[in-house]
């Protein structure tokens, strides 16, 4: 059976939560944007990159590590 990567839900989980990230710095002033919310958008927008890379690969322990670190990012 194949599985794609949408249909992981951990992977539409952390979309989810990039995308309500996202909406929150949205909201904030210029500094706190262009400062912290910058980067809290990159980490949260990384967890879902580093699962579909993850995801990509042909070895288990590849894929385990590409998962720990969007663990340790989320």
């Amino acid at each position: 059976m194949n599985y794609k990567l949408e249909d992981l839900e951990v992977y539409n989980l952390s979309e989810v939560i990039s995308d309500k990230i996202w909406d929150i710095v949205m909201e904030w002033e210029y500094f706190a944007k262009d400062t912290i919310g910058k980067q809290l958008c990159r980490a949260a927008d990384s967890i879902s990159a580093n699962i579909a890379e993850g995801y990509g690969r042909y070895h288990f322990k590849e894929n385990k590590n590409f998962a720990i670190i969007a663990e340790a990012q989320f």
